[in-house]
């Protein structure tokens, strides 16, 4: 959209506030998403959820592509922002539920670095398109996009359903879901005597109970998942990244680069390095672990953004207008600071949201941080071009730099490491206390009792 909107402007003629709630709404409705995401996986598994989120794709892209007028090109972005909810939510939890611990950080990080692929994708194809007219150049950059949603939908069938998940449903049997874990094995080259992780999931709690356990009467455990799941939430999009990813032209524009062409050319080269550094990232988190690769990852952001901010209030102040060596550090800022996000505060995020909670609580645990980083993606998003007019394009920036430095320190006090442990461990690091370990035993006995036998990958592979 980044690309596109320059090509909208000038096309349907929109003002700067039509296009902030143009790129903000898919956040806006994305909360539609997420806030039926843990119900909808719940009922009919993570699989068909994802399926059903690549469906909305398809239509949301369909109907931007053919949009003639700015309202039905609205109606087409909030299609699209729903299947986003869906999709952020549900593709971190199937892909935790179906990693052995050892390599679930580098497993869960996948949706992360297809997001960060289809951001470089949008990138090159706004390049691409960019020298036809303008009334079908961004038809073109938005329309393509459903040809990925076909592809996710039918690969998405040719997988199998979450282990955990079937166990979890009282109309499955524990023997179904260890049939399917056999064909997990298989498809991952695992020996099928590898047994090596024994999880014991507890009965199907209904949608009511859960919500009323982790917002009304949460217990001292919960209630601190929850806290750093949506802390984690919250901060990443408070460190500004929607802004960069989708105001980049006007970034570069307002760093001095005034040639439609090298802009466009300069995003994609931030897309290659948001991919590439999401790459990296896949594997350091199983080796290095979840804290010193965020740690270190904010404290980058937070240096690229103090650059950002002074190159740009450096270009903004000068009676030239352009300042060479001021751009130049506008750009490389930027680069950095989509490589440091990539290496650690985008892909954690998720993988740690969706690895915390308890499995009863998952979905809608999940859902919850999703919302909260919706909402702020949408206040992002649609705010930005407002907030640099009011305060200066490198006051934002600042701005993005404070938040971020909040962030390092809720980060360092409160999210303990990860990395290693079972999906079912994950109590104990959050002070789960006798009582409840009690509570989880006696609603073992009453209800549905699976086991389910997880691998941790060949012993000493990672």
């Amino acid at each position: 959209m980044s690309g596109a909107a320059m090509y909208i402007q000038d096309d349907l003629h929109v003002s700067d506030n039509q296009i902030e709630i143009l790129i903000g709404i898919l956040s806006v409705s994305s909360l539609i998403g997420s806030a039926l995401a843990g119900r909808t996986s719940d009922a009919i598994g993570r699989r068909y959820t994802i399926v059903l989120s690549a469906i909305i794709f398809f239509i949301g892209a369909l109907v931007m592509g053919f949009s003639q007028n700015y309202a039905v090109l609205m109606v087409g972005r909030f299609i699209t922002g729903i299947g986003v909810g869906y999709a952020l939510m549900v593709a971190p939890v199937y892909t935790a539920e179906v990693s052995p611990a050892s390599s679930r950080g580098f497993l869960t990080t996948f949706p992360e670095v297809f997001i960060n692929t289809g951001t470089l994708l949008g990138y090159i194809s706004n390049y691409a398109f960019s020298h036809l007219s303008k009334h079908l150049s961004w038809r073109l950059m938005l329309g393509v996009s459903a040809i990925p949603s076909v592809f996710l939908a039918f690969g998405v069938l040719a997988m199998p359903e979450s282990p955990r998940w079937l166990v979890m449903q009282t109309t499955d049997t524990p023997e179904e879901a260890e049939t399917r874990l056999s064909d997990i094995k298989a498809a991952a080259g695992i020996p099928e005597d590898c047994n090596d992780d024994v999880v014991t999931v507890s009965k199907k709690c209904h949608g009511e109970g859960v919500w009323k356990e982790l917002l009304i009467h949460p217990t001292p455990s919960v209630r601190k998942v929850l806290i750093c799941a949506i802390g984690i939430h919250f901060f990443q999009q408070s460190s500004g990244m929607d802004a960069v990813v989708f105001y980049t032209p006007r970034v570069f524009k307002k760093a001095g680069i005034t040639n439609d062409s090298k802009i466009l050319i300069a995003t994609v080269a931030v897309g290659f390095t948001k991919t590439l550094f999401i790459l990296v990232a896949t594997f350091l988190l199983d080796r290095v672990g979840r804290r010193p690769l965020l740690l270190s990852s904010v404290g980058g952001m937070i240096a690229s953004l103090i650059v950002l901010g002074t190159g740009l209030t450096v270009v903004e102040r000068s009676a030239e207008g352009t300042v060479m060596w001021a751009m130049a550090a506008c750009i490389a800022a930027v680069l950095a600071y989509v490589a440091f996000f990539s290496i650690g505060l985008g892909p954690i995020t998720w993988v740690y949201s969706s690895e915390i909670f308890p499995l009863r609580l998952r979905a809608q645990g999940a859902s919850m941080g999703v919302a909260v980083n919706r909402v702020k993606s949408g206040v992002i998003s649609t705010t930005f071009i407002s907030l640099y007019k009011a305060i200066t394009i490198g006051g934002s920036f600042y701005l993005f730099a404070g938040f971020a430095t909040i962030a390092w320190v809720f980060f360092f006090t409160y999210l303990p490491e990860t990395r290693g442990r079972t999906l079912e461990d994950m109590g104990s690091l959050f002070g789960k206390t006798s009582h409840e370990n009690q509570n989880s035993k006696e609603d073992d006995q009453l209800g549905q009792v699976g086991q389910v036998q997880l691998v941790t990958a060949n012993n000493g592979r990672m």
